[in-house]
């Protein structure tokens, strides 16, 4: 049985002043917004329209941070080459670095006079700024460095005789992949998932920089919100409470996974 530490007198008060930091501004936003026109807020054109395109854009950004991240978290858990540690600093560089000097990475590299958008549009006549396609290019950027670091702890936690006793019975590298690996990580794969998923929904620096903020076009709900903050209607507020409450829905559902985890790894 796990005894409790005693907490220091007075620490309590020390705490004080973060608690009300960090919960007053979400207990504003649910005693301000307007809930007897909340529906109708959330359910205009424009918000339908923000909705299922910021739905549209993060699930799409999710899938490709797990075909794509899934095999750079096993390189980067298992593989040694030389510049390794570059690597994975580069990969988890978007995670510190600010959501806006994101974008002008992306602007500038994938822009129409960019390093690579300048030959696409060139040679192709392809323009990614400023699309729909660009939003999700700024999800990614953000999102998946989040999947691949849970997934490399995953990958690193994992007992590599479980793999090897696979690969001695017959099975190849794609079968121990799909039928050992991945079952063995599914709780970490699952919250890597929905954390990636939460962080490209609730995206706005990269993607207002790269993607811009088109109604109907490349405006999703952060972008909405803040649109509407602007302009100064209630419907700033109804979606913003609205984000909160996926918000609580996806921490609810990782503290699960988490929870899990550590009971596990106890066990």
């Amino acid at each position: 049985m796990t005894r409790r530490l005693s907490s220091p007198r007075g620490l309590a008060t020390l705490a004080l002043p973060a608690i009300v930091l960090v919960v007053l501004p979400v207990v504003a936003i649910v005693w301000r917004t307007p809930w007897s026109g909340f529906w109708e807020s959330i359910s205009s054109d424009a918000s339908r329209t923000a909705l299922w395109l910021s739905l549209r854009t993060s699930l799409v950004t999710t899938a490709l941070a797990l075909v794509f991240g899934t095999p750079l978290a096993w390189m980067l858990a298992h593989s040694r080459f030389r510049g390794r540690s570059l690597l994975r600093a580069l990969c988890i560089l978007p995670m510190v670095l600010p959501p806006v000097v994101g974008g002008v990475a992306l602007l500038f590299a994938f822009g129409r006079r960019g390093l690579v958008g300048g030959l696409l549009d060139d040679w192709f006549g392809i323009q990614l700024a400023f699309s729909e396609t660009a939003a999700v290019m700024a999800q990614f950027f953000v999102a998946a460095p989040f999947f691949v670091v849970v997934m490399e702890a995953a990958f690193e936690q994992l007992d590599p005789r479980l793999v090897g006793t696979a690969r001695t019975f017959g099975a190849g590298p794609w079968q121990a992949l799909l039928r050992v690996t991945l079952p063995l990580v599914a709780p970490s794969l699952a919250a890597g998932l929905v954390l990636t998923w939460a962080r490209a929904l609730g995206e706005f620096g990269a993607t207002i920089t790269f993607a811009g903020n088109t109604a109907g076009r490349t405006q999703t709900i952060p972008l909405a919100v803040y649109s509407a903050l602007e302009s100064g209607g209630d419907s700033a507020l109804a979606l913003s409470m609205l984000m909160v409450g996926v918000s609580v829905i996806v921490l609810v559902a990782l503290r699960g996974r988490w929870v899990g985890a550590l009971r596990r790894s106890d066990a």
